[in-house]
């Protein structure tokens, strides 16, 4: 926060550039919640609706990226890169729900893998943002 002057010449709080940003970040990251609990409360119904096939394979998805990690991908490589993007997981849902193919365990997949990403992202990990950050 700087200070400015109001208009009887009293000093009063102007909120920064840095202030703002932060604020952003806390709602974008509030988003993010808000976004994981409903994926993974989709997931969850969708496991007890297909069984466990379509359970083992959501969870198997949500560690994808701990699993990725304890084989070796490290930051900031291509793999690594690829396991934090949101449109990869987003394709295969949007996909399998227009598509012709007819697979559970595919669609909790997805819902497992954007859940985790949501989590992340929730939390301030994942990808980092343009600014550095």
């Amino acid at each position: 926060m700087t200070t400015g002057r109001g208009r009887g010449g009293e000093s009063r709080p102007v909120p920064d550039d840095a202030g703002r940003r932060r604020g952003a970040g806390r709602l974008r990251r509030l988003g993010w919640g808000a976004l994981a609990l409903f994926l993974a409360a989709f997931a969850i119904f969708e496991s007890v609706k297909y069984g466990l096939p379509t359970t083992v394979a959501m969870l198997l998805f949500f560690a994808l990226i701990d699993l990725a990690r304890l084989a070796g991908v490290r930051p900031p490589g291509v793999l690594h890169q690829a396991l934090h993007r949101v449109w990869i997981p987003l394709v295969v849902v949007v996909a399998y729900s227009f598509g012709p193919i007819v697979w559970p365990p595919l669609f909790t997949a997805g819902l497992g893998w954007l859940t985790r990403i949501a989590v992340e992202r929730a939390f301030g990990r994942g990808m980092p943002l343009t600014d550095g950050s």
